[in-house]
């Protein structure tokens, strides 16, 4: 089996600079993400904070905008709860402060319905018989999903699913 070949190393932090403003750019980023893409290109660790420094002057780089795209886009597009995107945030290294500020933006009555409908969905697929088997189903596919299991208890209730 052949290795794959090495991704170019880039010595001159300039070069760097503008593939990191393209790099940001494209799609938010965490500080981490593009340090991680720094050390990738092979840079040295004080270009790399010049680099990133550079970056939040320039305003590429912006972790409060991260956490709010990041939050909104999960929630949105995957219907992930508050504890998943939470955890996803902290693997990025936001800090927690950010994190708070992100999961507020979400709207109560937006989480409760898309709790909803992601439990009446799951149920629909759902072929147990018994009762409280297949409420437990439900209730661990949506904390799979990041949802508080009180929540998830209340509208589990609710709903009479």
């Amino acid at each position: 089996m052949m290795d794959q070949p090495q991704a170019k190393k880039i010595t001159d932090p300039k070069v760097a600079l503008a593939k990191a403003e393209h790099f940001c750019a494209y799609q938010e980023r965490s500080q981490q993400e593009v340090r991680d893409k720094l050390y990738e290109w092979g840079l040295w660790p004080d270009a790399i904070e010049q680099i990133i420094s550079r970056l939040i002057e320039e305003n590429f780089l912006n972790e409060a905008r991260f956490a709010n795209a990041y939050t909104q886009g999960k929630f949105n597009q995957k219907a992930w709860g508050k504890i998943k995107i939470k955890q996803g945030l902290k693997l990025k290294r936001v800090p927690d402060v950010l994190i708070k500020k992100a999961l507020l933006g979400i709207n109560l009555d937006d989480y409760l319905e898309a709790l909803s409908k992601l439990l009446q969905k799951k149920a629909a697929t759902l072929t147990e018989k018994n009762e409280l088997k297949r409420r437990y189903k439900l209730q661990q596919y949506a904390m799979g999903r990041g949802y508080e299991a009180e929540l998830i208890a209340e509208v589990l209730k609710n709903s009479g699913l």
